[in-house]
This record gives C-alpha cells, sequence and structure tokens, in this order.
C-alpha cells in the first residue's frame, strides 16, 4: 500500500488504491465537503461544531476499484450506530429468503455454521437459526451487537479482519458460510478482511458478500449511494481482483435489484463451472461497456449536476408557489442528497423515519427534526421528498393514507419524479 497524510486525527487521506495499492487514480466525482451521514445530532448539540470530511471518488485503473479517497475513523464512524436493519420490512423479506435459499444450496444442518460479518440486529441470521443452522454474529456496533444478543443472536462487537479471524481460529471456529451483506463497501483494509474471511473457511466453503453495483449506481445516477461508510463501489472486475488475492476464486454473480442494484457475488477455493459461466458473462459484459476504464466514468459528474439543477429547481418552485415540503427517511444516502445540494430548513420542514431511535434527533448537515412517519398524515405537507427512494414500493404502500389525503411523493433519483 502507498503512503498516507493524515487530515486530521480521525480522517486519513488515502494516497493510494483501497485493493491493489496502485497509485495511479482518475477522478470520478467531488461531492465537496460533508458531514457524516448517520451522525444523527440530539436537539442540545446544534451549537457543537460538526466536523465535515472530504468526500471524493476516483477510479483505479489497475484494478478498477472505483472508490472515495479519505478515510474517516472506523472508530469515529461504526462504534455507536443508529442503522438497524430490521426495520425495514423490504429488508427483512429480502433476508429472509436469501437465507432460505442459501440454507437449501449448500445443505446446511446442525453440523455446519454461517458466520455474517457485520450482522446488525441479527435481522438474517434469525432466519438461518429458525432453519437449524448454527449461526455467529459479528458487528462492531456495541449497542446494535448487545441488542442482537438478547434476541438470542450470539453475536461478537468486533471489528472483523485476518487479526480476528485467527482468534476464532484458535478457538475453534470455522465458518461453512462466511456473510458479508452491505458490509465490504464500509471497510477500510480490504485486504485484511477478505483474507480474514479466507482464513476463517472450512476446505469446501464458500464467501458471498452483497454490496451495490458500480454499474446501477452510474447508470442511475445514484450519487447519494457515495458518503464516507461506502469508501468502495465494486464492479465484477474489481472484485474479482480482490478475491484473487486471497486465494478464492469468483465462483458466481447474480443482480439481484435491493438498493437500487446490487450484486451477490459468492468465492470458494474452486469456482462452480455453472456459477463461472454467470461470471465471465457479466465481465465480458463489463468489458464491452468499458466499466474496466476510466472513460465510462467521465460524464457521472455532469450527470449529478444535472440531477442536482432539477431537483432544486423543483424544491424551490414548489416552495415560491406556497407548497410546504417534508422529507422522508433520515437515511445515509439521504444526508449526502441534502448536504451536496445544500437542502435544509429553507426547503423542507422536517423530516420522518420509522425508526424509533432516529426520533427526536435532527438529520446531518441538514438539521431537520425527525418524527414518526405518523407525521404526514397529521399534518399533511403537500409534498414530501423521498430520500430512501430505494424502498419506494415499501413506503409508498405504507403512505396511502397520506398520498389519499392529497399528499405526493417527490423521487429524486434516478430523475426527478412527483407521485
Amino acid at each position: 500500500m502507498g503512503a498516507r497524510s493524515f487530515v486530521t486525527a480521525l480522517c486519513v487521506h488515502e494516497d493510494s488504491c483501497r485493493s491493489c495499492g496502485g497509485v495511479e487514480r482518475t477522478e470520478v466525482l467531488n461531492l465537496g465537503e460533508t458531514p457524516l451521514a448517520n451522525r444523527l445530532l440530539a436537539p442540545d448539540q446544534l451549537g457543537t461544531p460538526e466536523p465535515r470530511y472530504p468526500l471524493r471518488v476516483v477510479f483505479c485503473p489497475a484494478c478498477t476499484l472505483v472508490q472515495i479517497t479519505d478515510t474517516v475513523s472506523p472508530e469515529e464512524l461504526f462504534r455507536d450506530y443508529l442503522y438497524f436493519s430490521s426495520f425495514s420490512d423490504a429488508t427483512l423479506r429480502h433476508s429472509e429468503q436469501h437465507a432460505t435459499e442459501l440454507v437449501a444450496r449448500r445443505r446446511l444442518d446442525a453440523s455446519h455454521l454461517i458466520v455474517e460479518v457485520a450482522s446488525n440486529d441479527g435481522y438474517l441470521l434469525q432466519y438461518v437459526q429458525r432453519a437449524g443452522v448454527p449461526v455467529l454474529g459479528i458487528e462492531p456496533a456495541r449497542n446494535i451487537a448487545e441488542l442482537a444478543n438478547q434476541r438470542g443472536i450470539p453475536t461478537r462487537a468486533e471489528f472483523f479482519g485476518l487479526e480476528f479471524a485467527r482468534r476464532l481460529g484458535d478457538e475453534g471456529v470455522r465458518a461453512n458460510v462466511v456473510l458479508g451483506n452491505n458490509v465490504l463497501a464500509h471497510v477500510a483494509d480490504l485486504n485484511g478482511f477478505v483474507a480474514g474471511a479466507a482464513h476463517l473457511l472450512t476446505d469446501d466453503g464458500i464467501v458471498e458478500f452483497e454490496f451495490p453495483y458500480v454499474g446501477d449506481l452510474v447508470d442511475h445516477v445514484e450519487f447519494d449511494t457515495i458518503y464516507h461508510e461506502h469508501l468502495c463501489y465494486f464492479s465484477v472486475h474489481a472484485i474479482e481482483h480482490l478475491l484473487l488475492r486471497h486465494g478464492l476464486a469468483l465462483s458466481d454473480v447474480i443482480r439481484i435489484p435491493i438498493h437500487g442494484g446490487s450484486l451477490r457475488i459468492t468465492g470458494a477455493r474452486i469456482a462452480d463451472d455453472a456459477g463461472r459461466r454467470r461470471v465471465d458473462a457479466l465481465l465480458a459484459e463489463e468489458s464491452a461497456r468499458g466499466m474496466d476504464h476510466p472513460g465510462f466514468y467521465a460524464s457521472f459528474g455532469d450527470r449529478v449536476a444535472g440531477l442536482r439543477t432539477d431537483l432544486l429547481s423543483t424544491l424551490r418552485s414548489l416552495r415560491e408557489s406556497g407548497k410546504r415540503i417534508a422529507a422522508y427517511g433520515a437515511s445515509a444516502k439521504g444526508s449526502t442528497l441534502l448536504n451536496f445540494l445544500g437542502i435544509g430548513r429553507d426547503l423542507l420542514e422536517y423530516a420522518v423515519d420509522r425508526s424509533t431511535v432516529k426520533q427526536g434527533k435532527l438529520t446531518p448537515g441538514a438539521h431537520l427534526e425527525i418524527f414518526p412517519p405518523e407525521r404526514l398524515v397529521e399534518d399533511l405537507p403537500d409534498y414530501t421528498l423521498l430520500l430512501t427512494w430505494n424502498f419506494a414500493d415499501e413506503i409508498l404502500t405504507q403512505q396511502e393514507r397520506y398520498r389519499r389525503a392529497g399528499g405526493r411523493f417527490i423521487i429524486p433519483v434516478p430523475t426527478v419524479r412527483i407521485v
């Protein structure tokens, strides 16, 4: 890996690629300096300084990884975390389907073990456990790990990497499956993470990771998926380079619709022939589109700027005509959108969110007060900006009463539309 220069004690600027160590990188997008996307404020914190950190995206031509250039300390980001996966019905449905399919596909039973890294509150492992398969969760956020243990999901409050994997190995822990859903993009030490997963596996075990697909991110202008927790944005080319470095073959890949378009990849010591055909087909598709070259990403910044202009114009026009606007979703992606566009209480009155641990707090930067979703029906703002657009179908169904009463939603990505 290349040299580092410290920006602050909590933020490090990376001078080389997070995966391969290459020093040549091409800028894709610069979102300026933003607050931490999940760092919600208590009302009495409004007068205190709110740290902001650079959010710049680059492409590595050596291994094709898209990544941000600055790393905020994982201790700062994840030790006390306010995202609970179980608050999303769509996430629970997706996780149950994944767990059921995985147990059947791998013929797992009480003699096997599934280890999930970044297991959150046990939202997925609960379904594996119900199928009679032993589980172990690894979750760095102490508050969330404690909740998972209270729910009967064995969970260790640790950051995962090669050192911790070796400690588990010394305890006799070997995993038939290592899961990591929406965690690989969050990992500062990519090589240590994958090396740890490989170390933990039985000889015939697999790793299975899900993460947002950079091809969909670019195609659908999903710039709000970029925030300090998401250090990397993977293509199939990039993930293959990473796995091979640690003795794992990219054995399978499927595209899944969750989170605006994601990949589920399987790594193993020996590739599966049928799965490898799917890998080769998607690699060929990426090459044909030029995703392994910087030119593919060249217009992304211009498209983001266009979306920014359209959304600001829509919101300002509505406000000038006397319309009231709220926001749905005190989400990380919402924080990126609000802060990059400079949207605050001049355009939006407040935000709502289903997560009870977020209610009563204020959104980062924009400082919108967060209420329960029922507020929309009680208060009836004319429009609501849907910041969690990746769960649009679920939320529009939940908010049927608000819509019947005349409320309308503004969906900002990939193009601004009102429903």
